[in-house]
Parts: C-alpha cells; sequence; structure tokens
C-alpha cells in the first residue's frame, strides 16, 4: 500500500498537523492492510517537511499498525533530515 505524503499538503509542519493527516490516513487504511503488507510512504512533491509533524505522523502509524513501513522519494534535503529524527 503507497500513501502519497503529498497528498497532506506540500509543506508539512507542526504536531497538530501530522495527528490530523495521521487520523486521515488511518481511516483510509483500516481494515485494508493485511499485517504482511508494507506500507509505503511516497514523499515525492513534498517541500518542507519538519521533524514534529514526521513524528507525529510516522509514530502513530508504527504503533497503529504492525506493518514494514518504507519511504519512497526521499532525496529532497528536508524530508532526508526529518526522517533520521524519526527512523
Amino acid at each position: 500500500m503507497v500513501l502519497q505524503i503529498h497528498n497532506f499538503g506540500d509543506i508539512l509542519m507542526s504536531r497538530p498537523a501530522g495527528k490530523e493527516a495521521f487520523l486521515m490516513a488511518k481511516a483510509y487504511i483500516l481494515g485494508q492492510p493485511s499485517p504482511e503488507e508494507t506500507i509505503t510512504l511516497d514523499f515525492s512533491d513534498v517541500k518542507v517537511l519538519a521533524p514534529s509533524w514526521a513524528d507525529e505522523f510516522i509514530s502513530n502509524l508504527k504503533s497503529t499498525f504492525p506493518n514494514q513501513i518504507d519511504f519512497l522519494n526521499t532525496e529532497n534535503e528536508s524530508v532526508k533530515e526529518s526522517l533520521k529524527w524519526v527512523s
């Protein structure tokens, strides 16, 4: 399952926004992936990713779903550095 992170915006900042994005993603994911299916987060077209947004979104995702989480299109320096805090 691939989640297009740019659907939540191209500038992703703040814990409250990350939590809101997680809740939207949770509603989308709920009941869909089997535990063996990988959840892939695609960061294409994301211009800015703050560590607080990433932590709120990814930490909640990890604690809610037992699935492996992979990342795509992480070349953007903002994305790359923010993911270091939560990976």
